[in-house]
């Protein structure tokens, strides 16, 4: 028992490690995920698309570290634009559960004969849990591994819900795809007050992706892409690609961050027809942290094509890297 409630307590310092740094859940690059961050692509494969993703984060360690993701958007005539939803739980170690949800629009512009732009506009709530009850923090453990109660710090079990508002553009121009994104422009206070270190700060990412047909009358195609997203002081990048053929495709991709981390993902998806099925798996291969894991996260989900939708000069299809 003594050792659960210390394991809580550990439990408790990576969170919050982690809340410091980029405080909250990040899935960068998540293309699958990518409505939440970037609205402006909502709707930009035309048809109307269902994405669920789950993801474990730090696997093998018994943190209880979770994220289950799930998306849908597409293309609406009436709109000239795309509109969708979003909705995802991040269940981390029983101690914290962030849940975010919200709904997503883009308006589609033809700037020229093969320049496309989408302007998106999200709303969404960010509701944030506490369950202290089975925690133990490190001022109650002696030096004999013992517990003693109470703790000096006040902690309660409160939760706050706040109102978020992101913006995202989407620029297409022939095989080259460009993505600007900012998120939380209100800047919601998670904390009991409103004091400026309990807010979010804004989060600013870019991604692009290169096709390139290996063949010209093949299905064969190389898919470069590269990511970069900053929050505060804690940025990171990622280049990689992906490369398709037929039914399947697989995928690499390096992460570095300003806290001299360097991962690798790397994955594959099936399809057929309508549905995709797809697997990643990221592991670090370089920290200054000598407590770093070797696995960081195992992700694997669905992507299923609901309806079609006819096709239209007047757009550029984008279709999403399964990463």
């Amino acid at each position: 028992m003594i050792r659960g409630k210390i394991f809580s307590a550990i439990i408790l310092l990576i969170v919050s490690c982690g809340i410091t740094q980029s405080q909250e859940t990040s899935y960068f690059p998540g293309y699958q995920t990518i409505i939440s961050s970037n609205p402006g692509y909502t709707g930009c494969s035309d048809e109307g698309v269902l994405r669920i993703s789950y993801l474990n984060f730090l696997p093998g360690n018994q943190y209880n570290f979770h994220t289950g993701y799930i998306s849908y958007d597409s293309y609406f005539d009436a709109i000239h634009g795309g509109a969708g939803f979003f909705v995802s739980n991040d269940y981390l170690g029983g101690i914290l559960n962030d849940v975010r949800g919200g709904l997503s629009y883009s308006y589609f512009l033809r700037a020229g004969r093969e320049i496309y732009i989408n302007a998106g506009l999200s709303a969404s709530f960010f509701h944030r849990g506490f369950n202290f009850s089975d925690a133990v923090f490190p001022d109650q453990i002696d030096m004999m591994g013992n517990i003693s109660l109470p703790s000096s710090g006040d902690f309660a079990n409160e939760n706050k819900t706040v109102f978020d508002v992101g913006t995202g553009f989407v620029l297409a121009y022939r095989q080259i795809t460009f993505g600007l994104a900012v998120s939380h422009l209100t800047r919601p206070s998670l904390g009991r007050g409103d004091a400026e270190k309990e807010r979010l700060n804004r989060k600013f990412s870019i991604n692009a992706i290169l096709d390139i047909p290996l063949k010209s009358e093949s299905d064969i195609l190389l898919r470069p892409v590269a990511s970069f997203e900053i929050q505060d002081d804690f940025l990171t990048a990622a280049i990689g690609t992906v490369l398709s053929a037929n039914s399947l495709a697989g995928n690499i991709l390096f992460i570095y961050n300003n806290n001299s981390n360097l991962d690798i993902q790397a994955g594959f998806s099936l399809i057929k027809e309508n549905l995709s099925l797809f697997y990643n798996y990221r592991f670090n291969i370089s920290s200054h942290n000598t407590f770093m894991p070797f696995s960081l996260m195992h992700q694997t989900g669905i992507i299923l094509s609901l309806n079609k939708v006819e096709k239209r000069i007047k757009n550029r299809t984008i279709i999403l890297p399964v990463m």
